[in-house]
């Protein structure tokens, strides 16, 4: 269960941060809105907010799941794999350690962006992607092995659909993992009953387990349905500012 989330408000120049997407300039307002909607959805699951200001130093620094891993013993700072992103984890790390006194750091030449874990329980999938990379991945294994979780590693370099591993997967509890049919059939998911998201609605593959809801992208209908048939209680989202910039929902908030 959660408790808590770290939150920061979207600045006036979101919209100069980075995409590999070509799905049009956001609407700044939109934006706003957006993420007030997401904040009140986090409260509705029961959280306490901590919510920081617009950081216009990173257009990207809304995004602060790239910065840090939370878990129940540590706090894992990141260090991203986009230069101009690496001093977001500076302004994010007092904030984290007024609830964490015990953290970890990665150092260089070490990379990870935190949108690239996917916890699955006690396991964790690394990412290596273009914005992980091998060295990284090791330390934070070596991280989360000392606090007593496993780890594996899934290599996404050469797709070209998604940015992070997180956008192609989702543990939404009960062993079920959310999945994009093109990574559906990786042998590392053969022990999770599986809800495969179609090629139409592969961005709402990116949810979010939040205590007694999970959180999806408005407009994914099957996979809504799914989740439902499953015994899951779905909260959509309107998301359509924060696709324009590869955003998910599980970017928008440190959750812990």
């Amino acid at each position: 269960m959660f408790a808590s989330a770290i939150v920061r408000i979207p600045g006036s120049n979101f919209a100069d941060g980075l995409t590999t997407v070509k799905l049009g300039l956001p609407h700044f307002e939109k934006v706003l809105d957006q993420h007030v909607h997401y904040c009140d959805a986090l409260r509705e699951c029961g959280l306490d907010l901590t919510i920081l200001d617009p950081d216009l130093r990173y257009p990207d620094s809304t995004f602060v799941e790239d910065t840090a891993i939370l878990t129940p013993q540590a706090a894992i700072f990141c260090r991203p794999g986009a230069l101009s992103r690496q001093g977001e984890v500076a302004a994010i790390r007092p904030v984290a350690e007024r609830f964490y006194s015990d953290t970890f750091t990665i150092e260089p030449p070490g990379t990870v962006d935190g949108g690239d874990i996917s916890e699955a329980g006690n396991h964790f999938f690394i990412g290596l992607s273009l914005r992980t990379n091998q060295e990284g991945a090791r330390q934070l294994s070596s991280f989360l092995n000392t606090l007593g979780y496993t780890t594996s590693t899934i290599d996404i370099r050469a797709m070209k659909t998604i940015l992070h591993l997180k956008s192609g997967i989702s543990y939404v509890g009960d062993n079920t993992l959310v999945v994009m049919e093109e990574m559906a059939a990786n042998p590392q998911f053969s022990r999770f009953d599986l809800l495969p998201v179609a090629p139409a609605e592969s961005y709402a593959a990116n949810c979010v387990r939040v205590n007694d809801r999970v959180l999806i992208a408005e407009g994914f209908p099957r996979l809504a349905n799914g989740l439902s048939t499953r015994g899951f209680r779905p909260l959509a989202l309107n998301m359509s500012e924060f696709q324009k910039m590869d955003g998910g929902l599980s970017c928008l908030s440190l959750r812990f």
